[in-house]
């Protein structure tokens, strides 16, 4: 009941929001009537003293539910209009077209009793900050969240009985519609579509790729068949070019296979990094599908080859360490995939050398010897594959005429899919043709635009059959004649001898690689570096194992090397500088590579690693003492380079130099720092003030402070810089003993 005591005029001085939301799009268009009757709570609020200038209509959340403020911006604006004070009264139809949710509403609460709002339904006016009206409007909102809750369930629950059952309509994949009965899935009626997805399934089994057989497809030119609403009868078919998700959805999709499922996906909410409450699907192992169903209607597959398949295409991807397998790729390597090392356990990888590109394996493992990866093995692949050919055509000739009977077949079968599917584009060209004619001459001579339309169409359809049946000629002509009894004769004999057929040139590293694959599991590498050998272990399908010595001798130089002259200048330098400088101290001296090149920072890197020379470390303690460059002596020092280099050629400033071309290296003492001033005393001359007064040329005065014999400093700064000489005046015949 509506206490008119709890209006006060403060309330009615302030604005009254009339709150309107239909759950969805549905129920405003359909359910008018409710809508009309929130609408109508305006000309309540003017009942209650509010007049209709201070009456605000929210609408914007209409078609939106209120199981969360996520996009109800009118909700929001509502919130904001009563933390400001701005509101006297909130009016909704029910608490449950204002919040579903308990959080929301509670908030919402909170607020009104904090800003002195009312809040008015169907029922009466309630004041949130009196403990009783808080109380009903609390339970209120606990009993509109419980039954949102409740009428989900029985959706829910309704809709997942009915999928127990394998009875819930949901979208088919093409190649499918529902039938009339309950539950009732059949072939599509096109024979175009269910002859398409069969094709797929035929491919799949001879190349055990998916990405095989959509390039399969395109190659052929072959279109594939899309359906816009999945599982109608009614629904058009467009025929497009096929993509490689279409198609891998079509082999790991457990429906072609005869099964029902539902529950393969759970939406899940998550706060991401803005804090908003967001949600994902994420998909579900099969373990965890809430309804599968074997069998539960004809499929394309069985259930057992679908497994297959899936087991299959787990293996084209790239296999986790200790894991052999993954798909064929490009290359010569014949055991790529399929080799493992003995030590360590590891899938090997293939590496390819010289300018014949001879394969190679390798086996990176987890050592590491000097702050570098160590492999766990390294080797050339030529000998070891041909002793695993071998071995393997050794193993396969018995049933040799028989394989090469089946590949003729094969290849006779893979021609007359092609062709069945151009057969059947064509008849549907033709259908399509014949439509648009009776089409066109069913209108009215005298509607030209509507004619002129099915004129155009027309012709399109005829322009689209004529170009189908020309590719259909065509291919009829290119296909491979039937084999006659002296030609299968003729294969029985080569067949007998599979070691041909293996070494010929039309059979590609692909075939071969495909052929081991039949066979072979695993091929496991021991190698016996000092014994010259390499233990080969090959694992059979069915758990055969075959064990096999391959000779494998060692590596010797071969060809030039680098004369001991340049190793042994590599091995001094390698101490002072980095790999990047000592190549051009070796270019520099006119030194070449082992080829007759010049050197590289890589080619010294990989010379200093063959000869187990140590890398440059550089020192961390201080400068002081050290040997550094001339760019960081004139840093430490202050003073240009131009300058260093004259005081090295003066003799003023000591410098080493490993080898001629190699950069000089200066070693920064406190006596050398205390020699270099900014102002010189007065008991040091210039360098022509001492020539005169000792009588001796400037050379002589250089050679004598080399031996210490003059003491003098080194002025960097002023007019008078550089070098001044203490002249002692009790000597005046130093030199004359020299003269």
């Amino acid at each position: 009941m509506t206490d008119p005591s709890k209006i006060k005029p403060t309330h009615t001085q302030r604005v009254a929001l009339v709150y309107i939301r239909q759950s969805t799009p549905t129920q405003v268009e359909q359910n008018r009537e409710s809508t009309a009757r929130q609408y109508a709570l305006a000309h309540r609020a003017c009942q209650l003293g509010w007049s209709r200038e201070q009456v605000i209509v929210i609408d914007e959340d209409l078609g939106l539910s209120g199981s969360s403020v996520d996009k109800r911006s009118g909700f929001t604006r509502l919130t904001h209009e009563v933390a400001l004070a701005h509101v006297g009264i909130v009016l909704g139809l029910e608490v449950s077209r204002l919040a579903r949710n308990n959080a929301d509403w509670y908030r919402l609460l909170e607020l009104c009793g904090i800003t002195d709002t009312l809040i008015g339904d169907n029922d009466g006016v309630y004041h949130p900050a009196l403990f009783n009206d808080r109380l009903l409007l609390g339970l209120k909102g606990t009993m509109s969240e419980a039954e949102l809750h409740i009428i989900r369930a029985r959706l829910d629950g309704g809709i997942r009985n009915k999928a127990a059952r394998g009875e819930l309509r949901r979208g088919l994949p093409v190649g499918f519609v529902w039938g009339e009965q309950d539950g009732e899935v059949l072939f599509h009626p096109d024979e175009a579509v269910t002859n398409a997805i069969r094709t797929v399934f035929e491919r799949f089994a001879e190349f055990g790729s998916a990405r095989r057989v959509w390039l399969w497809f395109r190659s052929e030119g072959l279109p594939f068949p899309l359906q816009d609403n999945p599982g109608s009868h009614h629904s058009p078919i467009r025929w497009v070019a096929p993509t490689y998700t279409a198609l891998h959805h079509i082999l790991t999709n457990p429906v072609y296979a005869g099964a029902y499922t539902y529950g393969k996906t759970r939406s899940e909410r998550y706060v991401d990094e803005h804090g908003a409450v967001k949600k994902r699907m994420r998909h579900l192992p099969i373990a965890e599908w809430a309804v599968l169903i074997p069998d539960h209607h004809p499929g394309f597959i069985d259930g057992a080859t679908f497994q297959a398949n899936q087991a299959r295409l787990d293996s084209n991807t790239r296999p986790r360490p200790h894991h052999s397998g993954g798909a064929v790729r490009e290359g010569s390597a014949l055991l790529q995939g399929l080799a493992t090392c003995g030590h360590c356990g590891r899938r090997l990888h293939v590496h390819y050398r010289g300018r014949i590109s001879a394969p190679g394996y390798h086996c990176s493992g987890e050592d590491l010897v000097n702050g570098r990866g160590q492999y766990c093995l390294t080797i050339g692949g030529m000998a070891i594959e041909q002793a695993v050919a071998n071995a393997f055509i050794e193993a396969v000739t018995p049933a040799a005429v028989k394989a090469t009977l089946l590949t003729v077949e094969q290849l006779h079968a893979n021609h007359d899919a092609a062709l069945s599917q151009w057969r059947l584009e064509v008849e549907r060209a033709r259908y399509e043709a014949e439509r648009a004619e009776r089409r066109y001459r069913t209108v009215e001579p005298e509607n030209r635009l509507v004619a002129r339309g099915l004129e155009s169409e027309w012709e399109n359809r005829l322009r689209s059959l004529a170009s189908a049946e020309a590719e259909l000629r065509r291919r009829e002509q290119q296909q491979p004649d039937r084999l006659s009894p002296a030609h299968l004769q003729q294969l029985e004999v080569l067949g007998a001898d599979i070691g041909k057929v293996w070494a010929a040139t039309t059979t590609t590293d692909r075939d071969r690689k495909e052929l081991l694959r039949t066979l072979l599991e695993e091929v496991i590498f021991d190698l016996k570096r000092a014994e010259g050998r390499t233990h080969l272990t090959l694992r059979w399908r069915g758990g055969a194992i075959t064990t096999l010595d391959v000779a494998t001798p060692r590596f010797r130089p071969m060809g030039p090397r680098t004369d001991e002259d340049t190793i042994s200048l590599l091995r001094r330098l390698a101490a002072l500088y980095p790999d990047e400088v000592i190549a051009g101290i070796l270019n520099r001296q006119g030194r070449k590579t082992a080829t007759g090149e010049r050197f590289t920072a890589n080619q010294v890197g990989s010379l200093r690693r063959y000869r187990d020379i140590p890398r440059f470390q550089p020192s961390a303690e201080p400068l002081t003492g050290e040997l550094v460059s001339i760019r960081k002596a004139a840093q430490i020092l202050g003073m240009n380079t131009s300058s260093i280099h004259r005081w090295l050629a003066d003799g003023f400033i000591a410098g080493a130099q490993v080898t001629p071309g190699a950069p000089w290296q200066i070693r920064i003492t406190d006596e050398l720092r205390a020699s270099i001033v900014q102002q010189a005393p007065a008991e040091y001359l210039p360098m022509l003030e001492t020539t005169m007064k000792l009588g001796v040329s400037r050379q002589t005065v250089l050679q004598r402070v080399k031996r210490g014999e003059l003491h003098a400093v080194l002025v960097r700064q002023g007019r008078r810089k550089g070098l001044r000489i203490k002249v002692v005046d009790q000597q005046p015949d130093l030199f004359e003993q020299f003269s």
